[in-house]
């Protein structure tokens, strides 16, 4: 239960900076900014909750631990039969492929495959040059399976353009 507590209170967080920070800005832009970039908030959420969490109630402890280094070898689980290898690399690909599908959509001017897979880059170096802050350790797999995924996800908006912006264009009609 404790650890729970800890997790509803960046839960708590998130949902305040969406209400108050972000929610009016993207309705002021219509429906179909609103549902876009809310989705992208859930999905930056949960991506959050999966690699970091809990971060408010760990800053005081930040430093209390010993620093977990990068692995810097790809793919060196394979090699070294450890743990579920093709399980993480799977889990990887399929966390970064919303990614590569909904930044696009959130661009004003709409983002090309080589700025979605750079931004999804950019995120995932972030998150795993946090993870030691947080007792998390940090892999250079982690971070090639992400932009791999983010580029997958980049595909599929790709291929249902057409779709998506017709599902947006009736948004914005009401």
């Amino acid at each position: 239960m404790k650890y729970l507590i800890k997790y509803f209170i960046d839960f708590a967080v998130l949902v305040f900076l969406y209400v108050f920070v972000f929610f009016r800005k993207w309705r002021s832009r219509g429906r179909d900014s609103l549902t876009v970039n809310t989705l992208m908030y859930a999905y930056l959420s949960l991506v959050l909750c999966f690699t970091m969490m809990p971060v408010v109630v760990s800053i005081p402890s930040m430093l209390d631990h010993p620093y977990k280094s990068m692995n810097l070898v790809p793919f060196i689980d394979v090699s070294l039969g450890r743990g579920d290898f093709f399980r993480q690399v799977l889990l990887n690909v399929i966390m970064t492929m919303p990614f590569g599908f909904l930044f696009p959509l959130t661009r004003s001017k709409r983002a090309g495959f080589g700025t979605t897979v750079f931004f999804c880059f950019l995120m995932s170096l972030g998150i795993e040059l946090l993870q030691p802050f947080f007792d998390r350790s940090p892999d250079v797999t982690d971070l090639i399976t992400n932009v791999t995924g983010g580029a997958l996800g980049y595909g599929l908006y790709a291929v249902f353009k057409p779709v998506v912006f017709w599902i947006l264009d009736r948004l914005k009609t009401g």
